[in-house]
């Protein structure tokens, strides 16, 4: 218990005595702090920018393919595949069709929840404004089971009406925003392809998904769809498996349900693409990837001109106190106390530096992410790395100096003016 008492006395004068030394001197102290800010503030940005990325990832992911959700197409990965690869998937791989869908739907749907879409462009009208190139898409209902379809008002497409083939149809953001500015376009008319339809749902804001825009669809019941445009070259299948069933089975069973279909003997390749959730989602995780291999080395490099100017500083200040030193040695203080002092005003000096960064970082991030209305946090877990970094750094920083200072020869310190 002694020797614990004596430790903890000598560290409590330690770090009394570098906190002295660090307010005598405010302006070398404040250079130091600053370095170490702005290296914590670069951490702080760097990791709450992964974060934000992973989050946009999945959000787009559920916006735009859905959650957990994969995709039959006659072909899925056109922007992944080569031209070779394209070629021959458009010769071996023969359309999607309504067939496939009910095939699928009675053979695999007590497992996995399906869903249908086919889009093309076309121009949107009511009265007189008009919406070009939106994203016209026929689906059946199921598809909000299976996406996240932001229905800020009204409400989506129910199943009697994609019986019926009626023409109602949900919007995106920037159709209801030009066609009906200023005012509601819940129960309004608008006019796909010359035909009726009243409005029943009005997407919220969604923003983008890879470089293409959530906010200018029209979505329509599938059947209302075939009618007006007649039936599609192909179709593209959603599906997600039912509660109490795996992701990975509910993607075999489907894959098997559809080469049962046409007859594909075993050991002959899919005549069809099958995306899942992980390569839907590859582009925005690649893109992270990509960030979190700099960000590395840019904290690195950051940390590192900090711990330049902290032990800059930290030598300057010893240089200063030389007499000081001297005359404490003379008086009986050891190597190691003298040690501890210098490490603690450069780990003090750090420490209050990269409290500074990260709260001023942290609220200049809150209050950007409010006001563009962004989905930003700054993690709590990210401040404390960044807080501990400052405090290692003071520590790295801190102990060239305090080896100079322990090995000043007293009698010269003590006749230095």
């Amino acid at each position: 218990m002694p020797l614990m008492v004596r430790s903890l006395r000598m560290i409590g004068e330690s770090v009394a005595q570098g906190l002295s030394s660090a307010l005598g001197n405010p302006l070398r102290a404040g250079l130091g702090a600053a370095a170490v800010a702005v290296a914590v503030a670069t951490i702080v940005v760097v990791v709450t920018a992964l974060d934000g990325l992973a989050r946009y990832a999945q959000a787009t992911g559920a916006r735009a393919f859905g959650s957990d959700t994969f995709l039959l197409a006659q072909i899925a990965t056109a922007g992944q595949s080569t031209r070779r690869e394209l070629a021959e998937k458009q010769q071996r791989n023969p359309a999607v069709s309504r067939p496939d869908l009910r095939f699928l739907e009675r053979h695999a749907g007590g497992d996995v929840i399906f869903a249908s879409t086919v889009q093309r462009v076309g121009d949107v009208t009511a009265g007189a404004r008009k919406y070009e190139n939106a994203a016209i898409s026929g689906t059946t209902p199921t598809l909000a089971d299976l996406r996240d379809m932001g229905i800020g008002r009204g409400r989506f497409l129910q199943d009697h009406e994609a019986v019926r083939a009626a023409q109602v149809a949900v919007i995106g953001a920037d159709v209801a925003e030009t066609l009906f500015p200023g005012t509601d376009a819940l129960g309004q008319a608008i006019r796909v392809a010359g035909r009726r339809f009243e409005v029943v749902g009005v997407q919220q804001r969604l923003g983008s998904s890879g470089g293409t825009s959530l906010d200018r669809f029209v979505w329509m019941p599938l059947a209302t769809f075939e009618r007006i445009f007649g039936p599609p070259p192909t179709l593209s299948i959603f599906g997600r498996a039912r509660e109490g069933v795996e992701t990975v089975a509910a993607e075999n069973l489907a894959r098997t349900a559809l080469r049962a279909k046409r007859q594909l003997q075993p050991g002959i390749a899919d005549n069809f693409d099958l995306l899942t959730p992980e390569a839907a989602r590859d582009f925005v995780l690649r893109l992270s990837a990509r960030v979190g291999a700099a960000a590395a080395p840019i904290s690195a490099m950051a940390l590192l001109a900090a711990i330049v100017v902290i032990t800059n500083t930290t030598l300057v200040s010893v240089t200063q106190k030389t007499r000081e030193i001297g005359v404490r040695r003379a008086l009986g203080a050891s190597r190691r106390q003298i040690m501890g002092e210098v490490v603690a005003e450069s780990t003090l000096i750090s420490l209050a530096g990269g409290l500074a960064g990260t709260l001023l970082t942290a609220g200049v991030i809150s209050l950007l992410a409010r006001a563009m209305q962004l989905d930003i946090v700054v993690e709590r877990t990210t401040l404390a790395w960044a807080i501990g970094a400052a405090g290692l750094s003071g520590l790295a920083a801190g102990y060239y100096p305090a080896r100079r200072a322990t090995r000043i020869d007293v009698i010269a310190a003590v006749r230095a003016e």
